[in-house]
């Protein structure tokens, strides 16, 4: 029989195509051996035995047909399997070196195939050409087309790769919560492309320390996601502490940093199923693992996820690192803010007193509030509230220096303006040194509010002033609140500028309510409708201070308040005649004697003997410097803090003696010489008082001396 070079290539598709199975088991073999990791999925591998059957099949039938090789049929899913390539995470290259492949094993086979149909070797030389040129021109067109498919769904999952990382981004790190946080990333996996998603953090990082320096996994389960009715339940229960099996893809994941991806039966220690195990790292420190789960579906996850998993993990890590940095900062504001409060009010006699401090629950953290409780001489005590500017351990440490500067002032017994003045400059000095040090841009400049209050229980009237700060509100006996109208005043860090007091009368019972502006100031409402809010809760009756103290609070802050919160209740205490008693003095060095006797009988009707000798002792050196150095009028007082026949809450009792005259002239005391006719009084006086002092008035001053029935008699050395 005569052959043409088609007609030999037609009868040679035809002689193959009868064993068409054995050349599909042929190239099957060449790609198993060649491109081996298209069998480790089993699903990709069904795929490409599929794809290689339907080619050799549709390449027979064109060349037995004489079809030319553009108008061959190609398989009817070439391109979804195309695409499924892509989505497995094959690589383009090796899908088109399949296609070479298959290519050379089906030639070689056809080119054997010729000469056993002719023995002119012309014919079988123009056969051989017209087949190589047929095959390429096929498997070309092929390729081509399958690329494209391969390059459209690779575009797309680049597409969905980056709007879901962006999702992620904005639904992952909503808040400075680490819990949340990770719920967040659980949750988000589940329903992007996991059965199941669990997070776990080292407890170590959890705790405020770096890494796994001692060599110890030590896990916390702070979040899991499960979709419903699928696999079986984590094994791990929620804030549940484990530690991973050693040479798991967890403590391997932990130990090298690095996500990996299981599939199929599990290995001792592996997840089941198929599993994507993501270390969760930021700036360099290992903070714990994510592990996301398929149980059913396309279970394999290939590159392409594990690329996902790794990019929203490290977009959730550095969330996360965020909520663990903001939580150890604000504990460690809110440590330093607490330590630098009073934990609890000293003894006095002037007020009743209930306070507390609620730090932001928002980002903005602890800030600068605070308030203090300090008694004075002559049984007063000053009521202290200040609110620094700013948050977090700069503004705690500030409000712990001022605080300390308000103390301080008010031991010299320094009016509330002048006290006021005096803080104003330790605000400026504040701040010129941050303004100087290497961090000043940052720190920016120093500025605090203030309210200071003095409230005399024997004149029962209350002296304040305040420095930019919102107004006290006050209770009186009709049970109506009402804000007081106080000279505003400058706030603290501006300089040059006065200070104003004010002067009121509060009888006994009154209250007073000393506050910062975060009480009053919200999203949710102005300040005049948080001002109307406090009015009315202050006005509610209520059993306590501490229950005043609840009812504010609950009345008037949300869940999260936006900023710190400091509030000082105090109801007024009143020192009637029965425990104050005064008397003028002559500047008349035998009204000594006088003044002595007049003491002795005021202490027996007190029932108080046994202050006897030292009150004697104290008044007569007190009255007869006085009388030497000062000028009249000259008065003598004494004051009863606590009822005759009360103890206080140290079981003693105390006794305030004020001597007062018109001189300003502090007396100061020093140590006599052995011959020294003077100089001994104050030094007498200093060992038998508990506490003694000076202050100014606008005219003149007072010498004040407390005892205290505890104090022993004091070992006098004059040497």
């Amino acid at each position: 029989m005569e052959f043409t070079a088609d007609g030999l290539v037609s009868r040679a598709a035809h002689e193959l195509g009868s064993r068409a199975d054995e050349l599909t088991a042929d190239v099957e073999r060449c790609l198993r051996r060649e491109l081996p990791g298209l069998w480790d999925d089993p699903d990709v591998g069904r795929t490409a035995s599929q794809s290689i059957a339907e080619h050799i099949r549709a390449v027979l039938f064109g060349l037995e047909h004489a079809v030319d090789p553009g108008s061959i049929a190609r398989p009817p899913a070439d391109e979804e399997r195309a695409r499924k390539l892509a989505r497995r995470g094959v690589p383009l290259s090796t899908m088109l070196r399949g296609f070479r492949l298959a290519q050379g094993v089906a030639l070689d086979r056809l080119l054997a195939e010729i000469p056993r149909l002719t023995g002119d070797p012309e014919l079988v030389g123009a056969a051989a050409r017209e087949l190589i040129a047929m095959a390429t021109a096929y498997v070309d067109r092929t390729s081509e087309q399958g690329v494209a498919a391969f390059q459209e769904e690779r575009d797309r999952r680049l597409r969905r790769r980056t709007a879901m990382v962006n999702e992620a981004g904005a639904r992952i790190g909503t808040t400075l919560d680490i819990a949340r946080t990770t719920q967040e990333l659980a949750d988000f996996a589940t329903e992007s492309f996991a059965d199941l998603a669990t997070v776990d953090l080292l407890d170590r990082v959890l705790r405020g320390q770096n890494g796994t320096r001692d060599g110890r996994l030590l896990l916390r389960r702070t979040a899991q996601a499960p979709a419903s009715g699928t696999g079986p339940d984590p094994a791990v229960a929620p804030q549940q502490l484990h530690t991973p099996p050693d040479g798991s893809p967890t403590a391997l994941a932990l130990s090298a940093g690095r996500a990996t991806r299981h599939g199929g039966a599990a290995a001792v220690g592996e997840p089941p199923g198929a599993c994507l195990v993501v270390p969760l790292r930021a700036r360099g420190t290992t903070l714990g693992v994510a592990e996301f789960t398929r149980h059913g579906g396309p279970a394999r996850y290939d590159d392409e996820d594990l690329l996902i998993a790794q990019e929203i993990a490290a977009r959730a890590a550095v969330a996360v690192d965020n909520a663990r940095r903001y939580t150890h900062a604000r504990s460690t504001a809110l440590t330093l803010q607490r330590s630098l409060l009073p934990r609890e009010t000293p003894e006095q006699s002037a007020v009743d007193v209930a306070y507390r401090y609620r730090p932001a629950g928002s980002e903005a953290g602890v800030g600068g509030d605070w308030y203090d409780v300090i008694p004075l001489s002559g049984a007063r005590v000053a009521l202290v509230v200040g609110d620094v500017v700013g948050h977090g351990v700069r503004a705690a440490a500030t409000m712990g220096r001022l605080r300390t500067a308000v103390r301080t002032l008010a031991d010299i017994d320094l009016p509330p303006e002048e006290l006021l003045t005096h803080l104003d400059d330790v605000v400026l000095r504040l701040s010129a040194e941050a303004s100087a040090g290497p961090d000043a841009e940052a720190d920016g400049d120093i500025g605090a509010t203030c309210l200071y209050a003095v409230y005399d229980p024997v004149a029962r009237c209350c002296t304040l002033a305040r420095a930019g700060h919102v107004p006290p509100a006050v209770v009186v006996g009709d049970g109506k609140a009402d804000l007081l109208d106080l000279p505003p005043g400058p706030p603290l860090g501006l300089g040059g500028l006065p200070f104003e007091t004010a002067e009121i009368d509060l009888p006994e019972g009154s209250l007073i309510a000393l506050y910062t502006d975060g009480l009053i100031q919200a999203r949710s409402h102005d300040v005049d409708a948080g001002l109307a809010a406090l009015r009315h809760a202050l006005a509610r009756p209520a059993p306590s201070l501490e229950a005043v103290c609840d009812t504010v609070l609950e009345t008037l802050l949300p869940e999260r308040p936006d900023d710190d919160v400091a509030l000082l209740v105090a109801r007024t205490r009143a020192l009637g005649a029965d425990r104050v008693a005064s008397w003028d003095v002559a500047a008349d060095p035998a009204a000594v004697a006088r003044v002595r006797t007049d003491v002795s009988r005021q202490l027996t009707a007190w029932g108080l003997e046994e202050f006897d000798f030292g009150a004697a002792l104290v008044v007569s050196e007190l009255v007869t410097n006085a009388v030497r150095y000062g000028r009249p009028p000259i008065s003598l007082r004494l004051i009863l803090p606590r009822p005759p026949g009360e103890r206080g809450g140290a079981a003693t009792r105390t006794l305030l003696c004020e001597v007062s005259d018109a001189s300003s002239t502090s007396p100061h005391l020093r140590r006599a010489r052995i011959f020294d006719e003077g100089g001994r009084g104050l030094l007498l006086v200093a060992r038998f008082a508990e506490h003694w002092g000076t202050r100014h008035a606008r005219r003149g001053k007072t010498v004040w001396a407390e005892l205290k029935e505890s104090a022993d008699l004091p070992a006098l050395a004059f040497g």
